[in-house]
């Protein structure tokens, strides 16, 4: 089997995966089955491609199909589709197992619908992940989008239809209006000669319009900025409303969303059309994401001030999830090398650590029926493991050792020095350190008081009896899984490196 099949299974076994879903979903035990195969099988083909990715050498390539003369649906893996890649189908693992035993738990209705959505999520992330080309990523950003509104709506309420029609209206707004457009004024300069090509090319494309003066650079900068915006998913203020919305669906898919295939498509997005289509050095050497940098560094402050009011479990984590993200699109617009291997490394820092917290959320809604911060005094006594989850998983948002996010913040404030180095605007630099100090503490502002209520406040009367312990195994076993990891890589942190490196070499 060549790496190009690998490619194309990897996008056909999860579409494969929810047509037997579909067709088994009577049968429970057989559904869950063919759920957590698929999630393995899918994880162990993108893994396979690993090897070769990190050697270097000739690029893998697949093409599914031409649409049109030119324009194909193509893919290439290389290094930062690798890592949202290994990501997203990691950790589709931890969430089918904690998918079962949640499901069953709380005896949520239409389940086979809820199984068989998940696979067409993870095709779409995988299909963003190896796109070869600008139409690609744009067709596959559109399924993840859809595939994922009957997991938004799950509950059929009328909360849940209103919150599904702010997800669909906000992500397809940004995407046709902005993101499409500016993917048809590329198309048109490709096919008039003036930009080389429609893929995603080391260095970026518009280097040579520029210097030829084929492209002014304020439409370099207009371009620039469809682009960044018609990525809602990367939930950058204010395109960010879509993402609270959603916390009305149950919490696996909350977790899905925010940790491992949504936000993650968005950020990913913004980070692959700086480095491949636009141009680290091209955009340092214009100016034309100086305004990112403020934008960014804007959004993690705000939606951490929101988070530290935000009583409802759910919605401080949403809003964390808004502020974390901003982190990765901070890292990105700072254009320096270490700062790419930056976002990188939190991409994966913050995937880890937050769908641990969600999951923890999901377990103390299971297990006590308890949404509000304000109700989780003494929880951890009856509910250890989770609670210690939970525990690492906020200090990885801090980031602070001995987790995981600790390394991500680290090289984000060796880029914001690096770029001091490079005679980078100081202005620029010196707010983005600014930004990361002051959103570190409003971070533990808001996940230290979880904490303390949790271990160090005496649980009620009426929990002391109505609590019964930890959630079903199923659920604990996931928790523990993803909170491990979160460890395991602050204390083992090759693979992680490695990976970024071989992002920082390609895109510089």
């Amino acid at each position: 089997m060549t790496p190009a099949d690998i490619i194309l299974l990897a996008l056909g076994i999860p579409v494969l995966g929810s047509a037997l879903i579909i067709a088994l979903g009577r049968w429970a035990n057989v559904r869950e089955g063919v759920t957590l195969v698929t999630a393995g099988t899918v994880f162990a083909l993108v893994a396979c491609l690993l090897p070769q990715v990190l050697a270097g050498g000739e690029p893998i390539r697949a093409t599914l199909f031409e649409m049109m003369p030119g324009v194909a649906i193509s893919f290439r893996v290389e290094p930062l589709g690798m890592v949202y890649a290994l990501v997203a189908t990691l950790l589709w693992i931890p969430n089918s197992i904690y998918s079962i035993g949640y499901m069953r738990a709380n005896k949520e209705h239409h389940q086979t619908r809820f199984f068989a959505c998940f696979p067409l999520a993870i095709a779409s992330a995988v299909g963003i992940a190896f796109a070869e080309n600008i139409f690609t990523m744009f067709l596959f950003y559109e399924t993840l989008t859809l595939s994922t509104v009957p997991l938004v709506t799950h509950k059929g309420t009328s909360d849940a239809m209103r919150s599904g029609r702010v997800y669909l209206g906000v992500l397809l707004t940004t995407s046709v209006c902005l993101q499409l457009f500016a993917v048809i004024w590329i198309a048109v300069l490709h096919r008039t000669g003036v930009l080389p090509s429609m893929d995603f090319v080391k260095g970026g494309l518009f280097a040579k319009a520029l210097a030829t003066g084929a492209i002014s650079p304020g439409i370099f900068g207009l371009l620039f900025f469809l682009y960044i915006y018609g990525i809602g998913k990367a939930a950058l203020m204010p395109m960010h409303k879509w993402l609270p919305a959603a916390m009305v669906a149950p919490t696996p898919v909350s977790a899905f969303l925010h940790a491992v295939a949504v936000v993650k498509a968005g950020v990913f997005c913004v980070v692959k059309v700086i480095v491949y289509v636009f141009g680290v050095e091209t955009l340092r050497n214009t100016g034309q994401a100086s305004w990112l940098v403020y934008a960014a560094g804007t959004t993690i402050l705000v939606a951490s001030l929101i988070a530290a009011f935000q009583d409802n479990l759910k919605k401080r984590l949403a809003y964390s999830t808004i502020s974390q993200l901003s982190y990765i699109v901070l890292a990105a617009a700072l254009l320096t090398p270490i700062s790419i291997m930056a976002a990188t490394v939190h991409i994966i820092a913050h995937a880890f650590g937050k769908i641990t917290l969600f999951f923890a959320a999901g377990s103390v809604y299971t297990s006590a029926h308890k949404t509000q911060v304000s109700q989780l005094d003494g929880i951890g006594r009856k509910m250890p493991w989770t609670m210690a989850a939970f525990t690492i998983g906020s200090l990885s948002m801090i980031g602070v050792p001995p987790a995981v996010g600790f390394i991500s913040k680290w090289y984000l404030v060796s880029g914001v020095a690096q770029g001091l180095g490079m005679g980078g605007s100081s202005t620029e630099e010196v707010f983005a350190l600014v930004v990361i100090v002051l959103s570190t503490l409003l971070n533990a502002s808001y996940f230290l008081p979880v904490i303390y209520r949790a271990f160090f406040r005496p649980l009620s009367h009426d929990d002391e009896h109505h609590i019964h312990g930890e959630s079903p195994a199923p659920m604990v076993f996931a928790l523990c899984t993803t909170a491990g990891l979160t460890l395991l890589f602050f204390a083992w942190p090759k693979a992680l490196l490695t990976l970024g490196q071989a992002v920082m070499e390609a895109a510089t």
